[in-house]
């Protein structure tokens, strides 16, 4: 056979990808097997493979570190602050309990545990075994550190019991923000208690309240604010309160009518006794554990190395030192990946396609050039210094002030990655005078004032269009819109829409709208799943008549673009054309059996 070097580098290609999963399979095996791993065999283990070259673990641990390094760090220091807390109590929280406290919060809100962990997972992103490990774990340490510290008294019990079953007094409420209002309205309603209703319907702030004559749930004894409480059971039928402030809002009750104690039956005593003692005992819980965990942290002897360069020398290998117990920096990185390793792989997927295309158009992406990209973007938006050049500094302060994100990271994820995609389409980018007059016509030219009606079926639009041409006025052509159309803006406006512009991105509306004169009935037009009937009402004026004045402006925006069009397409092709092999998602997609352990601190 002769020799073919586009077969041979197939095959190569393939070998070398055989090769790669092979290792992951071994690798996976040898993980299961031997239980543990250490970093140095895990470092260099592939964890992507994109057009032949990989992207190792150690890339995804640096690049995870180096996004979500601090954040991560300062949640494993509390869980090692909380660890160290009950190893010196011999306490120990088994994973049985962990499952068990998820099923009960499952359970509150009439789910099963799987269906639970299932809608944290696709509502907040919180993977199983970080919520077991990041929240249930951690609570469940803290009541156990202060469960001998915290005792129902019968007091308590006492109270908490009349708050759900003792007397309550039904009352209205009138709440107004100024003071002399409140004085007014509480002589009228004094004079006249039987008015009470109508006061607060027509000036009380609390709307829930006001909208039913100012009634209010029952108010019990030690449910909220004893000021509120003492003034309610002081009231006889009927009677108004003096004016009482509470917060920056004053008020003012009538006590519409008394409720007895309601008694439960001496069959239910047990369970409401379990109940309210239960609650009671998880409040003062929670209270406490906020505590100790402050006093902990207050406490707590912590250096950080991780972000300190002369301590990361000084302490190799260390993330920090919680009262003298090290927190690699290899468990951190782990950590990371394990929260965010699916992220961050994906930008570095990107990446490597970035560069692969870079190379093979012979492009190199340089420091002036990122620098250029950011001065753009700060004028774009406004940032501007008094000699009319970029504020860059400002700029980025901007972008980074709300997010955990740096000045490094903005950089490396934001600009290098847009300078890239522009370096590759650039040579193909072009505008036209035709691309300039279009755009001009767009943006300054003059526009179509219509009334629509917008259908979501033929039959109904030919209805509406025969009713419209046998009687050809701007009201009743607004009547038809607000009972026929099924897009809010024109049926709520009586057909009215914002004008309509040339190449605007819809060519049938356009053609028909523009080839109307005013008074004109168009035609029935289809546009997606819509049947679309309109009304001329006549043409606005350019707003900008002469193009010279705005040539400049025009082809800086056209040319961003379609510069961003052809960068998107251009990113679109190359994922397209990629042979990207992603091990660490297809590795997390495997089902596995939870250990026993699995839940506990360790």
């Amino acid at each position: 056979m002769l020799y073919q070097p586009h077969r041979f580098k197939l095959w190569m290609t393939s070998l070398l990808r055989f090769g790669l999963y092979l290792s992951l399979a071994l690798g996976v095996f040898s993980a299961h097997s031997a239980g543990t791993t250490t970093a140095q065999d895990t470092a260099n283990d592939v964890v992507a493979v994109v057009n032949a070259d990989p992207i190792t673990r150690k890339t995804l641990a640096d690049e995870s570190l180096r996004r979500y390094g601090d954040e991560v760090l300062e949640n494993m220091v509390n869980r090692h602050l909380i660890l160290q807390a009950c190893n010196s109590q011999g306490i120990e929280v088994t994973s049985t309990e962990v499952r068990e406290e998820i099923s009960r919060v499952a359970a509150k809100f009439g789910l099963s545990m799987q269906a639970y962990l299932q809608l944290l997972q696709e509502e907040r992103d919180i993977a199983p075994d970080q919520y077991s490990r990041e929240i249930i774990w951690p609570m469940l340490a803290l009541r156990r550190l202060v469960a001998d510290k915290v005792q129902v008294s019968q007091q308590e019990y006492d109270r908490a019991f009349l708050s759900q079953f003792g007397e309550a007094v039904k009352c209205r409420l009138i709440m107004v923000a100024d003071r002399a209002t409140a004085d007014s309205l509480h002589q009228q309603a004094v004079a006249k208690p039987d008015q009470f209703a109508s006061l607060a319907k027509q000036y009380s702030e609390d709307e829930s309240s006001a909208s039913v004559g100012g009634l209010i749930p029952p108010i019990r004894r030690y449910n909220g604010d004893s000021r509120l409480e003492d003034a309610a059971f002081a009231l006889r039928e009927n009677q108004v309160s003096d004016v009482l402030q509470l917060g920056d809002q004053w008020i003012i009750l009538q006590a519409v009518r008394r409720i007895g104690d309601a008694t439960p039956s001496p069959q239910a005593m047990p369970s409401i006794r379990e109940q309210i003692t239960d609650r009671i005992r998880d409040e003062k819980m929670r209270g406490a554990a906020s505590e100790l965990f402050v006093n902990l942290q207050r406490e707590a002897q912590v250096v950080t190395v991780l972000g300190d360069e002369a301590k990361m020398n000084q302490y190799p290998g260390v993330a920090a030192i919680v009262n003298g117990q090290q927190v690699t920096l290899a468990s951190v990185a782990a950590e990371c990946i394990k929260r965010h390793g699916e992220e961050v792989l994906e930008g570095e997927i990107h990446r490597k396609m970035l560069m692969q295309a870079l190379r093979k158009a012979n492009q190199v992406v340089v420091d002036a050039d990122l620098q250029e990209e950011v001065e753009r973007a700060a004028i774009s938006f406004g940032y501007i210094r008094s000699d009319g050049k970029a504020d860059v500094d400002a700029w980025i302060e901007s972008v980074t002030a709300d997010s955990s994100s740096t000045r490094e990271l903005y950089f490396r994820d934001a600009v290098w990655p847009s300078v890239a995609m522009k370096k590759l389409v650039e040579a193909s980018v072009t505008l036209t005078e035709q691309d300039i007059q279009k755009g001009y016509d767009s943006a300054f030219g003059p526009r179509v004032e219509v009334l629509a009606v917008v259908l979501s079926d033929q039959r109904s639009a030919q209805k509406v269009w025969e009713m419209a041409r046998d009687n050809p006025t701007d009201t009743f052509f607004g009547q038809l819109a607000e009972q026929y159309s099924v897009e809010p803006v024109s049926a709520s406006n009586m057909g009215k829409v914002p004008p309509i512009r040339k190449h605007s991105g819809q060519p049938a509306i356009e053609r028909e709208a523009f080839a109307m004169k005013p008074g004109d009935l168009s035609g029935i037009v289809v546009t997606g799943d819509k049947y679309i009937v309109m009304r001329c009402q006549g043409y606005t004026e350019p707003v900008v008549k002469d193009m010279a004045a705005v040539r400049d402006e025009l082809i800086r925006d056209l040319m961003e673009k379609k510069t961003n069009l052809a960068m998107s397409l251009k990113f679109e092709q190359l994922k397209s054309a990629a042979e990207i092999d992603n091990f660490f998602v297809a590795a997390k997609e495997i089902p596995r059996v939870a250990n026993a352990s699995e839940g506990s601190q360790k």
